[in-house]
């Protein structure tokens, strides 16, 4: 399939006893399809997995994965290594796996391409890869990140340097056919999508699905006065939900909201400062003019 649009990846919400919220998850997983968004991501770096236990994290697919079918709504698994690529079957529904550049290894580009054809052999479905260089401490070349979309099973990129660099331009320049640039980076999405990208995977997205759903339809449909009308706001909104590490600001937000029971992370992440919070809260309030979307119910907290 052609991934395209915003695709969400969920936090995974805790209950006061410190356990799963799998309604919260199931009921944050319903209002993001609800409000455009084309597919979910679970157990992406946005949804803490690494401090989930094989329980946990089993449950968190499974209930992802039902909502994602009651939806007819692809689903994207979070999956860094060969066995967990290769133990996708056993996960009716998912349609590709989001896997980081081998992170801290710095293994060199000939590597990266190398592992990207390992997993992409190994699974069923198709492999987007994950380039965050600023966290894995591995660049990549426009050259490389052609040979990666070459490979037979990638299927896309969450690109996510840091801002619009030179590898970035010119990939976008003459985009390989067939392949899904979607921006990982939520304050730099709208010029991405103004220089042609498909869409995003965007944490920020959870806050003001519609919004950003509409962003990227506005660059889709030529229409750059509705789309900056709705990029600056979302700029400033993405900029103050990642004020703290992710997802620290947005599960504080989202408990505002009310629609998770706390904004409890878990070690080695601290729950985000209240100003923080506010912060993000106001950014979301911010009217809008001239964009055509609503605005959020503000909320109060302490």
């Amino acid at each position: 399939m052609t991934f395209s649009g915003v695709y969400v990846p969920l936090i995974t919400p805790f209950d006061a006893a410190g356990a799963v919220a799998l309604d919260a998850l199931a009921a944050l997983a319903h209002d993001v399809l609800a409000g455009g968004a084309a597919g979910l991501v679970a157990l992406g770096t946005t949804g803490e997995p690494a401090a989930l236990t094989p329980a946990e994290q089993r449950s968190v697919v499974d209930v992802v994965a039902r909502v994602c079918r009651e939806h007819d709504a692809p689903l994207v698994l979070g999956a860094n290594t060969v066995d967990a690529v290769r133990a996708v079957p056993a996960r009716a529904g998912v349609r590709a796996v989001l896997s980081l550049v081998p992170p801290f290894l710095r293994p060199g580009e000939e590597g990266v391409v190398a592992y990207f054809s390992a997993l992409a052999a190994a699974g069923p479905v198709p492999v987007i890869v994950y380039h965050v260089p600023y966290r894995t401490g591995q660049p990549l070349s426009a050259a490389t990140l052609r040979r990666l979309a070459a490979i037979p099973g990638v299927a896309g990129i969450k690109l996510a340097a840091g801002g619009i660099d030179a590898a970035t331009v010119e990939l976008l320049a003459d985009p390989p056919p067939g392949f899904a640039v979607l921006g990982g980076d939520d304050a730099f999405v709208s010029p991405l999508l103004a220089l042609g990208a498909h869409g995003g995977i965007l944490a920020s997205a959870q806050l003001a699905t519609e919004r950003f759903v509409a962003l990227v339809r506005a660059w889709q449909a030529d229409d750059p006065v509705r789309a900056r009308a709705l990029g600056g706001p979302l700029t400033g909104l993405a900029l103050a939900a990642f004020a703290e590490p992710n997802p620290t600001v947005i599960k504080g937000v989202l408990h505002a909201r009310g629609r998770i029971p706390t904004p409890a992370v878990r070690l080695p992440l601290l729950p985000a400062a209240a100003g923080s919070v506010r912060a993000a809260l106001e950014q979301l309030d911010r009217p809008l003019i001239g964009a055509g979307v609503g605005r959020a119910q503000p909320a109060q907290i302490g």
